[in-house]
């Protein structure tokens, strides 16, 4: 089975590299990496189409699926096309699991791929109530994407379909650019120890680096302007310059906690997906978000 699994990671890879073709190898990874394989490989390369599995189910590559998040374009069942909510996308990690959101629920479960043919596996999933027309979507995705589904490269993704004939369309989403993006602040870490933020502060702070070498955003009451020195793996914040607003007290304690973080810190830094994490030298940090679209993450 573990063999299996590996192999998920690295076909997928190849898929989009056939997607690819004629373009520079790694097109649609956000990462730049990729061996650039097409079809036309042979058996001892591991590329997907060119026979590069060992007998055992695994290809022999050494690119693995990481970086990458599948966005759900639409699903088509019955012939009728359906549009994808934001937020709707699916991940394989190279132990052989599926995870990701239908759109307001999120769900994980076991894949494999043999061929061009991915197994997904009965899994589970949160059971959230969502709005009517997320919900209706839901129950179209979380019903295609399931049993054996025939993996295809279309453009910059790929496309996988049903016994029945039904499509999901995705796409390679590459990972939020460090700077320009309206990062989310939606945990606090304290050492090996992450908890949610103070009840009633959700979607109230944020925090953005400019190109410049300069940060603003949010504590959670009071905004906040400041200098922030990137560095391979780390940001050097100066000290920061806020307003002075009476806030109340879960505010005024979500600020604390990120000034324990940013003011006049050097913290390390790594983005997996759209996720950002900030971690300064006592263990103290944090985790935001990216946007699920461009428009949502323009700062005003």
């Amino acid at each position: 089975m573990a063999m299996h699994r590996q192999s998920l990671a690295v076909s997928l890879l190849a898929l989009l590299a056939l997607a690819a073709c004629g373009t520079e190898s790694g097109a649609g990874s956000g990462q730049g990496s990729g061996s650039g394989h097409g079809a036309g490989s042979d058996a001892s390369d591991g590329s997907y189409g060119g026979g590069g599995s060992d007998g055992s189910g695994t290809v022999r590559s050494g690119a693995p699926l990481t970086g990458i998040r599948w966005d759900v374009e639409s699903v088509t069942a019955g012939g009728k096309r359906s549009v994808a909510p934001a937020g709707a996308h699916v991940e394989f990690d190279a132990k052989g699991r599926a995870s990701g959101s239908y759109g307001c629920n999120l769900f994980t479960a076991e894949a494999r791929l043999d061929g061009d043919t991915l197994t997904v596996e009965p899994g589970t999933t949160t059971e959230m109530g969502c709005e009517p027309d997320i919900q209706q979507f839901e129950a179209l995705l979380s019903q295609a994407f399931s049993g054996k589904l025939t993996v295809a490269a279309k453009d910059a993704g790929i496309t996988l379909t049903t016994a029945e004939g039904g499509t999901i369309a995705l796409t390679a989403r590459p990972p939020a650019p460090l700077t320009g993006t309206r990062w989310r602040i939606t945990t606090l870490v304290s050492g090996s120890i992450a908890s949610s933020l103070p009840a009633g502060t959700a979607n109230k702070a944020h925090i953005t680096l400019g190109k410049d070498g300069t940060v603003q955003g949010v504590l959670g009451c009071n905004r906040f302007r400041g200098t922030a020195d990137v560095s391979g793996t780390a940001i050097a914040f100066g000290r920061l310059v806020t307003t002075r607003r009476m806030c109340p007290d879960p505010e005024t304690r979500l600020e604390r906690a990120l000034l324990d973080v940013l003011d006049g810190k050097r913290t390390a830094y790594g983005i997996t997906h759209h996720t950002l994490s900030l971690t300064a030298p006592d263990g103290k940090g944090l985790a935001a978000s990216a946007p699920e679209t461009k428009e949502e993450g323009s700062e005003g």
